[in-house]
């Protein structure tokens, strides 16, 4: 298993700056990533109704 480069944890600002490819998926799970962007992936999902699992598969495939 490899290990994933982006967690639950990590901050939605943190994601795009590191790993710009990441935004679209952002936008695909309907995720505020402009202005709710400085707190973590898990809890802007929960804020914004996403499946944060599907989110970070696809996060880390794009990273």
């Amino acid at each position: 298993m490899t290990e994933q480069k982006i967690t639950k944890e990590t901050i939605v600002n943190d994601c795009i700056r590191d790993f710009p490819k990441t935004i679209g998926v952002f936008t695909e799970f309907n995720i505020d990533s402009c202005c709710g962007g400085a707190v973590s992936i898990e809890d802007a999902a929960v804020r914004d109704g996403a499946n944060v699992d599907a989110m970070l598969a696809e996060l880390n495939a794009r990273a």
